[in-house]
């Protein structure tokens, strides 16, 4: 079963997304360590109108135990979700980061999909993908988007199988990703 994410996820959300994005995390909270960025990250989850926000993920459950979660939002609101990062880390350290524009405003974006370890292969990912696409149909978007780590094949061959498309790349927090894309039917 796949179900909208409450501000109570978050110490399950928070170490899957850092799985998800890594270094990602250090320049969205400022912090140096793996522990402190997934810390803050879950207060961040807790809370709304930000990038990591419950309001934008849904997780997977097996029974009532959560096993998996995908993070999405539309690009156009990438400047406004990002927005307390930018200033949550400014007050911490004096500076500013510079966040790289991830998701183009035309498209309806996967920030991060994850599924814990123990609960891999068995196509609970492939779910949440289904949510997200079914997402960006109820909301009338009709282009998905994505990155992948180019040091990800395997991540990178199934969302090809999917129907994803690459159209580019993107230097984010010091890794090159792919881009992709994929069309989605959004009924009249």
């Amino acid at each position: 079963m796949i179900r909208k994410a409450e501000p109570k996820d978050a110490a399950f959300a928070a170490p899957l997304i850092y799985q998800a994005i890594g270094d990602i995390a250090h320049t969205l909270t400022g912090a140096a360590a793996a522990g402190e960025a997934i810390s803050l990250m879950a207060q961040f989850f807790a809370q709304k109108r930000n990038r990591l926000s419950y309001e934008n993920a849904v997780i997977a459950m097996e029974g009532d135990e959560p096993v998996g979660l995908a993070l999405f939002y539309h690009g156009s609101q990438t400047e406004v979700l990002d927005r307390p990062f930018v200033e949550f880390v400014k007050e911490r350290t004096g500076i500013a980061p510079t966040l790289v524009k991830e998701a183009r405003d035309d498209e309806f974006y996967l920030d991060s999909v994850a599924v814990r370890s123990d609960k891999r292969g068995k196509g609970i990912g492939k779910k949440l993908l289904a949510a997200f696409e079914q997402e960006a149909i109820q909301r009338g978007h009709d282009c998905i988007a994505l990155l992948v780590d180019k040091e990800n094949p395997r991540a990178y061959q199934l969302y090809e199988a999917l129907g994803y498309r690459q159209d580019g790349t993107v230097m984010v927090s010091g890794h090159q990703f792919r881009h992709m894309v994929k069309r989605v039917l959004v009924s009249a």
